[in-house]
């Protein structure tokens, strides 16, 4: 099927075209034209996370499907907008130095931190260890949402959140979030704001195991297939 991609700003300087059109299998997404593209031209490798997707002028997730005669830009960072430093949800381990590092600048006074942490127990019972399963484009993409509103809401500087998926023991970090500002008051305040609506909004979903049975938060416990019936 065919598609058209229009080029903008460095994207139309590095291509030497405004538009094009391409062929690309059914069912391809705009992650896999975007692969394309960055195969064409490594250096675009360096643009990873600043670039936004459209499709027929929405903003998309990189695993949107195409549609034959798309019309797709892929939207580099636009003048007077600024790329969050850090938004991430990742099977690594986190580091608090790595957020810290992404958010500091000369002007701030103040870096304020939030670490959650696994721990051993929840409503009395002893906890074995915690999964984690995301819709990690939308998450993304939402968690961005959230420290831009932070940044409108408080005279603050650079916002970072990462959070964890995959299994974490306890003790292990599954969720940072770092805000620079020039005063510790608006920090603090920025950064709970930006924890509780992450907890509250981002598609990143919960499974507590326990040592007589598991439950994702939010959901009833259900019983073991083939018990209750």
């Amino acid at each position: 099927m065919n598609i058209r991609l229009k080029f903008f700003a460095l994207l139309r300087e590095l291509f030497g075209e405004a538009e094009r059109e391409l062929e690309v299998p059914a069912g391809s997404r705009v992650a896999d034209v975007w692969a394309r593209l960055v195969a064409e031209r490594p250096v675009l490798a360096g643009l990873e996370g600043a670039v936004r997707f459209a499709v027929n002028r929405e903003y998309v997730p990189a695993d949107y499907e195409l549609k034959p005669g798309d019309e797709v830009v892929f939207v580099p960072p636009v003048s007077g907008g600024e790329v969050q430093p850090m938004i991430e949800v990742t099977e690594r381990p986190l580091s608090p130095e790595e957020l810290i590092a992404a958010v500091q600048t000369p002007e701030d006074g103040a870096v304020v931190l939030f670490i959650g942490v696994v721990r051993n127990n929840s409503e009395g019972r002893q906890t074995r260890y915690l999964v984690y399963e995301a819709y990690p484009e939308m998450a993304e993409a939402k968690i961005a949402e959230i420290a831009a509103e932070a940044r409108r809401r408080w005279p603050v500087g650079k916002v970072a959140v990462k959070h964890r998926v995959g299994r974490l023991e306890i003790g292990e970090a599954s969720v940072m979030v770092a805000v620079a500002s020039p005063h510790r008051a608006e920090a603090f305040e920025a950064c709970r704001y930006v924890m509780d609506r992450v907890k509250a909004e981002a598609p990143i979903w919960k499974k507590e195991v326990f040592a007589d049975g598991e439950v994702w938060v939010g959901a009833p416990e259900l019983a073991p297939e083939g018990e209750g019936r």
